[in-house]
């Protein structure tokens, strides 16, 4: 449920986790190799989420990127 402080709306580690559909372990994980935001602390301890960087975590979640060579030889072990 997300929650308003001084009028801006948050939402909890465990709804970004689902939004984005990861783990919340993911979330952390993130979190901690500074490849999304970092939320906030609210007076519960509970780790929360602005809307802005919710859509940040989305776009790091959907990203695409190219295959590399490397990729082709990971797989090639895997023909013979």
């Amino acid at each position: 449920m997300p929650i308003k402080v001084e009028g801006v709306t948050y939402i909890t580690a465990q709804e970004a986790a689902e939004a984005v559909e990861v783990s919340r372990q993911t979330i952390w994980r993130w979190r901690k190799e500074q490849k999304i935001p970092g939320g906030y602390r609210f007076r519960n301890g509970q780790l929360l989420f602005s809307r802005e960087e919710l859509a940040a975590i989305r776009r790091y979640a959907n990203r695409l990127q190219p295959s590399d060579a490397a990729d082709a030889g990971q797989i090639s072990i895997f023909d013979h």
